[in-house]
Protein backbone atom coordinates (compact mmCIF):
# COMPACT_ATOMS: atom_id res chain seq x y z
CA UNK A 1 0.00 0.00 0.00
CA UNK A 2 1.48 3.26 -0.94
CA UNK A 3 0.81 6.40 1.24
CA UNK A 4 0.46 9.34 -1.00
CA UNK A 5 1.18 12.40 1.77
CA UNK A 6 2.50 12.92 5.05
CA UNK A 7 -0.85 13.59 6.51
CA UNK A 8 -2.30 10.60 5.41
CA UNK A 9 0.29 8.71 6.64
CA UNK A 10 -0.14 9.74 10.08
CA UNK A 11 -3.77 9.67 10.18
CA UNK A 12 -3.53 6.34 9.24
CA UNK A 13 -0.79 5.45 11.66
CA UNK A 14 -3.02 7.42 15.24
CA UNK A 15 -5.96 5.28 13.92
CA UNK A 16 -3.93 2.07 14.24
CA UNK A 17 -3.06 2.69 18.10
CA UNK A 18 -7.08 4.42 18.36
CA UNK A 19 -7.69 0.89 18.12
CA UNK A 20 -6.20 -0.22 21.58
CA UNK A 21 -7.80 2.87 22.87
CA UNK A 22 -10.90 1.67 21.61
CA UNK A 23 -10.61 -1.24 23.19
CA UNK A 24 -10.04 -0.49 26.08
CA UNK A 25 -12.63 2.34 26.52
CA UNK A 26 -14.84 -0.38 28.31
CA UNK A 27 -15.04 -1.08 32.18
CA UNK A 28 -15.31 -4.89 31.27
CA UNK A 29 -13.08 -5.32 29.29
CA UNK A 30 -10.45 -3.58 32.00
CA UNK A 31 -11.37 -6.22 34.81
CA UNK A 32 -11.37 -9.00 31.90
CA UNK A 33 -7.85 -8.02 31.11
CA UNK A 34 -6.61 -7.74 34.71
CA UNK A 35 -8.43 -11.19 35.06
CA UNK A 36 -6.22 -12.62 32.40
CA UNK A 37 -3.10 -11.04 33.88
CA UNK A 38 -3.84 -14.14 36.43
CA UNK A 39 -3.20 -16.69 33.71
CA UNK A 40 -5.09 -18.16 31.59
CA UNK A 41 -8.73 -18.74 31.83
CA UNK A 42 -11.88 -19.97 29.41
CA UNK A 43 -14.58 -17.73 28.77
CA UNK A 44 -16.99 -19.37 31.35
CA UNK A 45 -14.64 -18.45 33.99
CA UNK A 46 -14.09 -14.87 33.13
CA UNK A 47 -17.47 -14.78 32.93
CA UNK A 48 -18.11 -16.14 36.54
CA UNK A 49 -15.68 -13.62 38.14
CA UNK A 50 -16.67 -10.77 36.22
CA UNK A 51 -20.60 -11.45 36.90
CA UNK A 52 -21.10 -11.10 33.42
CA UNK A 53 -23.51 -13.31 30.66
CA UNK A 54 -21.32 -15.35 28.83
CA UNK A 55 -22.11 -14.50 25.31
CA UNK A 56 -21.16 -10.81 27.24
CA UNK A 57 -17.97 -11.91 27.92
CA UNK A 58 -17.20 -13.26 24.70
CA UNK A 59 -18.47 -10.05 22.62
CA UNK A 60 -15.69 -8.22 25.01
CA UNK A 61 -13.13 -11.00 24.29
CA UNK A 62 -13.50 -10.63 20.77
CA UNK A 63 -13.64 -6.86 20.74
CA UNK A 64 -10.00 -7.55 22.82
CA UNK A 65 -8.61 -9.79 20.22
CA UNK A 66 -9.64 -7.76 17.40
CA UNK A 67 -6.95 -5.24 19.29
CA UNK A 68 -4.26 -7.70 19.57
CA UNK A 69 -4.52 -7.56 22.98
CA UNK A 70 -5.64 -11.22 23.97
CA UNK A 71 -5.13 -14.37 22.49
CA UNK A 72 -7.03 -17.70 22.30
CA UNK A 73 -6.25 -21.26 22.35
CA UNK A 74 -8.70 -24.24 21.97
CA UNK A 75 -8.47 -27.44 23.70
CA UNK A 76 -12.04 -29.71 22.42
CA UNK A 77 -14.91 -27.50 23.45
CA UNK A 78 -13.25 -24.75 25.05
CA UNK A 79 -11.63 -21.61 24.14
CA UNK A 80 -9.38 -20.42 26.74
CA UNK A 81 -7.82 -16.79 26.73
CA UNK A 82 -4.46 -15.22 27.69
CA UNK A 83 -2.72 -11.69 27.39
CA UNK A 84 -1.23 -11.55 24.51
CA UNK A 85 2.24 -9.83 25.42
CA UNK A 86 2.87 -9.05 28.95
CA UNK A 87 3.61 -5.35 28.00
CA UNK A 88 -0.78 -5.18 27.57
CA UNK A 89 -0.78 -5.44 31.47
CA UNK A 90 1.99 -2.90 32.08
CA UNK A 91 -1.26 -0.56 29.75
CA UNK A 92 -3.33 -1.56 32.59
CA UNK A 93 -0.80 -0.45 34.97
CA UNK A 94 0.01 2.34 34.23
CA UNK A 95 -3.42 3.35 32.98
CA UNK A 96 -4.22 1.97 37.01
CA UNK A 97 -1.42 4.56 38.34
CA UNK A 98 -2.47 7.25 36.06
CA UNK A 99 -6.15 6.89 37.20
CA UNK A 100 -5.30 7.25 40.91
CA UNK A 101 -3.24 10.46 40.48
CA UNK A 102 -5.30 12.30 38.10
CA UNK A 103 -8.91 11.57 38.97
CA UNK A 104 -10.18 12.18 42.35
CA UNK A 105 -13.22 10.10 42.06
CA UNK A 106 -10.75 6.90 41.52
CA UNK A 107 -9.47 7.78 45.01
CA UNK A 108 -12.60 8.70 46.59
CA UNK A 109 -14.06 4.94 45.11
CA UNK A 110 -11.22 3.26 46.96
CA UNK A 111 -11.32 5.17 50.10
CA UNK A 112 -15.23 5.00 50.51
CA UNK A 113 -14.90 0.86 49.32
CA UNK A 114 -11.64 -0.37 51.40
CA UNK A 115 -11.91 1.71 54.13
CA UNK A 116 -11.79 -0.64 56.55
CA UNK A 117 -7.96 -0.93 55.02
CA UNK A 118 -6.68 1.69 57.87
CA UNK A 119 -6.41 -0.95 60.74
CA UNK A 120 -4.92 -3.88 58.24
CA UNK A 121 -0.80 -3.91 58.60
CA UNK A 122 0.76 -4.10 54.85
CA UNK A 123 3.93 -4.41 53.78
CA UNK A 124 5.41 -3.43 50.50
CA UNK A 125 7.07 -5.89 47.39
CA UNK A 126 11.22 -4.55 48.42
CA UNK A 127 10.16 -5.76 52.23
CA UNK A 128 8.69 -8.34 51.59
CA UNK A 129 11.66 -9.26 49.28
CA UNK A 130 13.72 -8.33 52.35
CA UNK A 131 12.04 -11.35 55.19
CA UNK A 132 12.75 -14.00 52.06
CA UNK A 133 15.83 -13.80 52.25
CA UNK A 134 15.46 -14.23 55.84
CA UNK A 135 13.02 -16.75 55.88
CA UNK A 136 10.90 -15.29 58.50
CA UNK A 137 8.00 -15.10 57.17
CA UNK A 138 5.13 -16.95 55.25
CA UNK A 139 3.99 -16.41 52.57
CA UNK A 140 0.18 -17.05 51.43
CA UNK A 141 -1.43 -16.80 48.39
CA UNK A 142 -5.62 -16.47 48.66
CA UNK A 143 -6.44 -16.27 45.32
CA UNK A 144 -8.76 -19.42 43.97
CA UNK A 145 -6.47 -22.22 43.04
CA UNK A 146 -6.72 -22.05 39.58
CA UNK A 147 -4.97 -18.87 39.61
CA UNK A 148 -2.32 -19.95 42.10
CA UNK A 149 -1.59 -22.87 39.53
CA UNK A 150 -0.95 -20.42 36.68
CA UNK A 151 1.44 -18.43 38.18
CA UNK A 152 2.47 -18.02 42.48
CA UNK A 153 5.20 -15.84 44.11
CA UNK A 154 7.89 -18.86 44.75
CA UNK A 155 7.49 -20.63 47.94
CA UNK A 156 3.76 -19.23 48.08
CA UNK A 157 1.47 -21.37 50.28
CA UNK A 158 -2.29 -22.23 48.62
CA UNK A 159 -4.91 -21.56 50.06
CA UNK A 160 -7.91 -19.74 48.82
CA UNK A 161 -9.81 -17.25 50.73
CA UNK A 162 -12.90 -19.07 50.92
CA UNK A 163 -11.55 -22.27 52.32
CA UNK A 164 -8.98 -20.12 54.71
CA UNK A 165 -10.94 -20.44 57.66
CA UNK A 166 -11.56 -24.31 57.82
CA UNK A 167 -7.23 -24.99 57.12
CA UNK A 168 -6.18 -22.08 59.58
CA UNK A 169 -4.55 -25.41 60.90
CA UNK A 170 -2.25 -25.80 58.44
CA UNK A 171 -0.26 -22.28 59.09
CA UNK A 172 2.22 -21.63 61.48
CA UNK A 173 1.59 -19.83 64.80
CA UNK A 174 5.40 -19.03 64.97
CA UNK A 175 5.69 -16.85 61.73
CA UNK A 176 4.28 -13.71 60.27
CA UNK A 177 1.51 -14.36 57.30
CA UNK A 178 1.87 -12.30 54.41
CA UNK A 179 -1.44 -12.51 52.37
CA UNK A 180 -1.56 -11.46 48.63
CA UNK A 181 -3.70 -11.53 46.12
CA UNK A 182 -4.51 -9.95 42.24
CA UNK A 183 -3.58 -6.99 43.05
CA UNK A 184 -4.38 -3.49 44.84
CA UNK A 185 -8.37 -3.48 44.47
CA UNK A 186 -8.56 -7.25 45.39
CA UNK A 187 -10.12 -7.79 48.79
CA UNK A 188 -8.98 -11.27 48.87
CA UNK A 189 -6.02 -10.27 50.68
CA UNK A 190 -8.19 -8.13 53.08
CA UNK A 191 -10.40 -10.80 54.41
CA UNK A 192 -7.29 -13.31 54.85
CA UNK A 193 -5.20 -10.74 57.04
CA UNK A 194 -8.25 -9.83 58.93
CA UNK A 195 -9.18 -13.72 59.88
CA UNK A 196 -6.07 -14.46 60.64
CA UNK A 197 -5.88 -12.07 63.20
CA UNK A 198 -8.97 -12.82 64.95
CA UNK A 199 -7.24 -15.87 65.20
CA UNK A 200 -4.26 -14.61 67.12
CA UNK A 201 -2.23 -14.52 64.12
CA UNK A 202 0.40 -12.21 63.13
CA UNK A 203 -0.39 -11.37 59.19
CA UNK A 204 -0.11 -8.47 56.75
CA UNK A 205 -1.34 -7.82 53.44
CA UNK A 206 0.98 -7.76 50.66
CA UNK A 207 0.10 -3.89 48.51
CA UNK A 208 0.57 -5.06 44.98
CA UNK A 209 -1.07 -8.25 43.38
CA UNK A 210 1.08 -11.17 41.52
CA UNK A 211 1.04 -9.37 38.29
CA UNK A 212 2.80 -6.48 39.64
CA UNK A 213 5.16 -8.99 41.41
CA UNK A 214 5.81 -10.93 38.19
CA UNK A 215 6.17 -7.06 36.46
CA UNK A 216 9.22 -6.70 38.22
CA UNK A 217 10.46 -9.70 37.21
CA UNK A 218 10.81 -11.27 40.36
CA UNK A 219 11.11 -14.87 41.07
CA UNK A 220 7.32 -16.61 40.10
CA UNK A 221 6.78 -20.84 39.91
CA UNK A 222 3.72 -22.19 37.56
CA UNK A 223 2.10 -25.72 38.31
CA UNK A 224 1.41 -25.62 34.78
CA UNK A 225 4.90 -25.85 33.76
CA UNK A 226 5.57 -28.54 36.02
CA UNK A 227 3.03 -30.53 35.01
CA UNK A 228 3.75 -30.25 30.94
Amino acid sequence: MKIETKRQFKDELYAQFARIGKALSNPHRLELLELLAQGERTVEDLASEANLPIANASQHLQVLRAAQLVGVRRDGLYAYYRLSDERVFRVWQALRDLGEIQLAEVNRLVQSFLQDRGPLKSITTSELLEHMEAGDVVILDVRPELEYQSGHILEARSIPIDELETRLGELPRDQEIIAYCRGPYCVFADEAVTLLQKHGYRARRLVEGLPDWQGLNLPVESMMEKNE
